[in-house]
């Protein structure tokens, strides 16, 4: 194990080594490493933080045995020809919480790391048709994102995997990798909703999902499933890289929710929640207004994806009640939060408008992925709100617990300046009744 590793493990921070000089902290919170707004053809961020990474002593040879938690990863670069394959640990057994981030609150940064950097990934290139036209592989890939429990698996490499570390933002860490000319697997315990949802071919994906999200299956494994091309009509039947396809089920999935919530009145007081979780603040304001949504965060300097000094960096998007027709520069977060948001809203059978922000404390480790930020969103909204009767009242409430200040909130807001400076009819109407 490196120095660096352990040096983490005992409650240091990478960040501390990984050390990048970027002359624009904002870019580098916007691409995370994915998109390459600097022009560069890889992250240096990124390869930093693997050069330190790849001393960490794998011993892995061309031959795992282990159990498969179940899990698979569908690259997305060369799309539409993609890296596919399953992800195995050295070990045997019940391995099911590996892949399970619903699982993984109250855990430490260090004990998730060792769960996904134990999986080893096997990867063969195919084009993301291939589900419909069926192969062994690719049948015995499908089974295994659709298992409920562990299955036992043997996967032979052409070459030992590399010790490299995969860091994102929108989808969960994960280990070495290496090309595989064998895989076989033990017979699946598969989701039998999963499956016939797989059998009906003429099931649109999205219906699907928000079916078998109604039937209580977890939204972890709704989008492995759907990476995998198991949901659909049999003609549009396709792989979706891991990381597409997580912000696909979160946005469809909340966006029927929202439809629900819409047809509800509004909440009757400003509703205020507060949640801190590993070096994280999250907080929401939810308004007595029509539904209209703006997640924000706040990276501080020495995160890892604000190296420089300064100020925090922040930034945000936001919809209004149609919607938005493009995808947030703020990432997939976006989603996942919107998924909490509405999940609660529609638990309480009202609708709001509804700002979330999160701020990112330079101990804050390593990206987890937006399973960290849904399932916090979730904690947060499943805790009492504190209520108020008017918004200078819940800004000065959160005023303690943030770090950021108020005024450079309101700036950076579009929904606070135009809660703020935008006055509606009702406005009125309660004025005249005083």
């Amino acid at each position: 194990m490196s120095k660096w590793y352990a040096s983490m493990l005992q409650g240091g921070t990478p960040q501390s080594k990984v050390s990048v000089s970027t002359r624009n902290a904002n870019l580098c919170i916007l691409c995370r490493g994915g998109r390459n707004l600097c022009g560069k053809a890889v992250c240096p961020i990124q390869l930093k933080a693997n050069a330190y990474m790849k001393s960490i002593k794998m011993d892995y040879g061309r031959e795992i045995i282990g159990s498969s938690p179940p899990s698979v990863f569908v690259g997305k670069y060369g799309y539409p020809f993609v890296s596919v394959g399953p992800m195995v640990p050295p070990v045997s057994g019940a391995t099911e919480v590996m892949d399970m981030p619903e699982e993984w609150m109250g855990l430490t940064v260090d004990r998730i790391l060792g769960y996904r950097y134990s999986l080893v990934r096997g990867s063969t290139k195919m084009p993301i048709d291939a589900v419909r036209r069926g192969n062994r592989t690719v049948d015995a890939l499908q089974e295994l994102s659709m298992g409920i429990t562990a299955a036992e698996t043997e996967i032979e490499f052409t070459k030992r995997p590399a010790e490299r570390i995969t860091l994102d933002d929108h989808s969960q860490p994960f280990g070495p990798s290496a090309p595989f000319r064998k895989f076989d697997i033990a017979s699946v315990k598969v989701d039998h909703r999963i499956e016939k949802a797989y059998y009906d071919r003429d099931l649109k994906a999205g219906d699907a999902i928000f079916d078998l999200y109604g039937s209580g299956t977890q939204v972890s494994r709704l989008q492995r499933a759907f990476s995998m091309g198991v949901f659909g009509m049999q003609k549009n039947r396709r792989m979706v890289p891991t990381r597409w396809s997580i912000t696909a089920v979160d946005s469809t999935l909340s966006q029927r929710l929202i439809d629900e919530v819409k047809e509800h009145e509004t909440i009757d007081r400003y509703q205020v929640f507060m949640h801190k979780y590993q070096h994280n603040t999250f907080a929401a304001i939810l308004m007595p207004r029509s539904w209209s949504y703006e997640w924000m965060e706040a990276w501080f300097p020495g995160t890892f994806w604000n190296q420089d000094g300064g100020n925090a960096a922040v930034m945000g998007d936001s919809e209004g009640w149609y919607g938005r027709r493009t995808y947030p520069g703020i990432g997939g977060c976006y989603f996942s939060t919107r998924l909490g948001v509405a999940e609660y809203l529609k638990k309480i059978r009202r609708q709001a408008t509804a700002l979330v922000i999160r701020e990112i404390l330079p101990e804050f480790p390593l990206p987890l992925g937006v399973w960290f930020v849904r399932e916090n969103i979730r904690s947060m909204l499943r805790k009492k709100p504190a209520e108020f009767e008017d918004l200078r009242s819940c800004l000065q409430h959160l005023k303690g617990d943030l770090r950021v200040p108020l005024k450079t909130w309101l700036e950076k807001s579009a929904l606070l300046r135009d809660a703020v400076l935008q006055r509606r009819i009702t406005d009125y109407f309660r004025r005249s009744e005083l």
